[in-house]
């Protein structure tokens, strides 16, 4: 009977910490302390949705040119028409596909990256840290757009090539916030007492390593959003992303509207303020994340 009753005991203290209830909670009250980061949320959730069925709500097709040439904003043009003569409201819509479609895809593999070296990292440690290290020095010297234009120079410009290049770019970030978080939990006593019951170092890891690293995650998946529809806008401006002129992005419109400025200051406005928008709503987002999901900061505002 006392076996049972420490196998129990072991077992109970084996449960991860994360508390889904509790982390609903905290972002509950965190969008009450921090009505900007939930608003900012709104607007992430508009934009991805704006991405999905965009082409379905734009008033105009992207390619449209039966409009006159550098129309200033108006209310059958709300911003304007470009030295083409297509709605810049329509194209921005459209090119919000290409933009935000690039960020998630270059994201997603970043995390995914992020998760497996920085956890086996954090856990194991010995050489494979220091492996893993090394290899994160080596891309964080290495320069963002050079290596974009390399992956370019060699793939060719598709869609998964620049996401692949971005994700890259983004993944040293991601292993060494999931490395140092890993660090934390993993001489912790629910830790010790799964091994203890016998449990291999995967299931260890994925079970409960995972979930209890699963805030500094969310954060750094949120903020890198941002900086890869930032690092696709410039790849796009460089005339070197996915987008085509038939195919808009964000990027590509500043791009092609550049000797039209001075005369149309909507052709800049307009596209520039699209990014910016989305780059800092992402940004108030994972900072609003991150107030909800870390328990040292729920009480500092």
């Amino acid at each position: 009977m006392a076996i049972a009753a420490d196998a129990a005991e072991l077992e109970v203290l084996a449960q991860p910490t994360f508390q889904t209830t509790s982390r609903l909670g905290g972002v509950g009250k965190a969008a009450r302390r921090n009505p900007a980061g939930a608003v900012a949320g709104l607007f992430c959730v508009f934009l991805v949705l704006l991405g999905i069925f965009g082409p379905s709500m734009a008033p105009y097709s992207a390619n449209n040119i039966d409009f006159v040439r550098l129309t200033a904003p108006s209310l059958s043009h709300p911003f304007g028409v470009d030295h083409l003569s297509r709605d810049l409201f329509s194209r921005i819509i459209y090119g919000s596909r290409n933009s935000l479609g690039i960020g998630f895809a270059a994201v997603a593999l970043s995390t995914l990256l992020g998760i497996s070296l920085g956890i086996a990292s954090g856990y194991f440690g010995g050489v494979l840290d220091l492996a893993v290290s090394r290899f994160v020095d080596i891309m964080l010297a290495y320069p963002a757009l050079v290596f974009v234009i390399f992956m370019v120079a060699i793939f060719g410009r598709e869609f998964w090539t620049i996401s692949v290049a971005i994700g890259l770019i983004l993944t040293p970030g991601a292993t060494r916030i999931v490395r140092s978080a890993t660090i934390g939990v993993r001489s912790l006593q629910y830790i010790e007492a799964a091994k203890s019951l016998g449990g291999g170092d995967l299931w260890i890891m994925f079970r409960h390593v995972l979930p209890n690293v699963a805030a500094p995650i969310i954060v750094i998946a949120s903020v890198n959003i941002g900086l890869a529809i930032l690092i696709e806008a410039a790849i796009s401006f460089l005339g070197l992303g996915v987008s085509s002129p038939l195919n808009p992005s964000w990027g590509r419109m500043l791009q092609e509207t550049r000797t039209y400025w001075q005369l149309a200051w909507w052709t800049m406005i307009m596209p520039g303020a699209a990014i910016t928008l989305a780059v800092l709503s992402f940004n108030l987002f994972g900072d609003a994340l991150r107030d909800a999901l870390d328990p040292r900061l729920r009480g500092s505002r």
